[in-house]
């Protein structure tokens, strides 16, 4: 058994934005031509708690480095009042030849890193070339910086950057990491909600809600809101829009706000195509009149994806600690 820990993991993942891009976008492919097996994640939820959950996701990723595992993942958003980040995880990778575990990764920096480089992906892919030029963040928090270190990456012709958070010092502080990161970008804070929804081209949702808050109608004709956190946007929104997801029958589950779109209709043909279609197909895919919404439920083979490429790396390198016999 391979142990890796997160500094072990971002020792190799840093300043390697696009190799996760390029990661992630063939997890996608495979998924698209059939190449993965991806049962529902498995929510463990707490009686009289709604904002606490631990996911489980299992997944088969084939392609040219077939990968089994599973990641579990927590997200405590009380851990932010601590000091502590919101979520955790770690990933599991088995032997396809015996079906044991040989390797046990720190998640966390994986998880994010591959919703980061999902958003901007579908970013890259539903924006008109060199019309995004600013996001918006909507939410201070480590899954929204990371989406700004991979669009970044992905969207050479991105200036601009607005910040919302309900709580102003985490704005403020964010707003300082982000000019000592990116000293290139220019950086504001939006005044209120509908400020931040109507400032930039792309917005990019990474919250903690548990219901819908927000609606697209501050949004500008075009633009692409980046539906991370997957239950902030009203269902009243979601129907008006254009929608992407990555996988249809997984993100329409546990009161997504596609979940309560289709519980509203009775279907599902409000949702326009999945990512993997799209990035399969050349040049972009744009809507000018209307507000596109990609809505990522995020999928194990990308945890996957970045997972086995990081033992790899690690493997060769002799990062991490071996731990032999672990089973025996």
């Amino acid at each position: 058994m391979l142990i890796l820990g997160r500094k072990d993991v971002e020792s190799v993942l840093d300043g390697r934005e696009d190799l996760v891009l390029d990661l992630v976008r063939d997890a996608y492919l495979v998924h698209a031509d059939g190449g993965t097996a991806l049962p529902h994640s498995i929510f463990l939820r707490f009686p009289e708690n709604e904002r606490d959950r631990i996911i489980g996701l299992p997944a088969y990723l084939g392609g040219r480095s077939p990968v089994a595992g599973f990641k579990w993942v927590s997200s405590f958003p009380g851990n932010i009042d601590s000091g502590l980040e919101r979520a955790s995880a770690v990933v599991v990778l088995n032997s396809l030849r015996t079906g044991r575990a040989e390797a046990l990764l720190d998640g966390t920096v994986i998880s994010a890193r591959r919703t980061a480089a999902s958003a901007s992906l579908a970013a890259r892919k539903l924006t008109a070339d060199g019309a995004a030029d600013g996001v918006t963040l909507f939410g201070c928090g480590a899954i929204n910086f990371e989406v700004l270190r991979f669009l970044t990456a992905a969207l050479p012709e991105l200036r601009a950057v607005t910040l919302f958070d309900l709580d102003p010092e985490r704005a403020e502080a964010f707003a300082e990491r982000v000019a000592a990161a990116w000293p290139g970008l220019t950086v504001d804070r939006a005044a209120d909600q509908d400020a931040a929804m109507a400032a930039q081209p792309v917005v990019s949702l990474a919250t903690t809600a548990a219901r819908p808050h927000l609606t697209t109608d501050a949004v500008r004709p075009g633009g692409v809101v980046l539906h991370l956190s997957l239950r902030d946007l009203t269902v009243e929104s979601v129907l008006a829009a254009r929608n992407v997801v990555d996988d249809t029958d997984h993100v329409s589950r546990e009161a997504t706000s596609i979940h309560l779109a289709e519980r509203r209709t009775g279907d599902r043909a409000f949702v326009h195509a999945e990512i993997g279609d799209l990035l399969r197909e050349p040049g972009r895919s744009v809507d000018p009149d209307r507000v596109t919404v990609y809505s990522p439920f995020g999928l194990g083979v990308l945890d996957l994806a970045l997972a086995e490429a990081v033992r790899a790396e690690a493997a060769r390198a002799g990062l991490g600690t071996a731990v032999p016999g672990f089973q025996g």
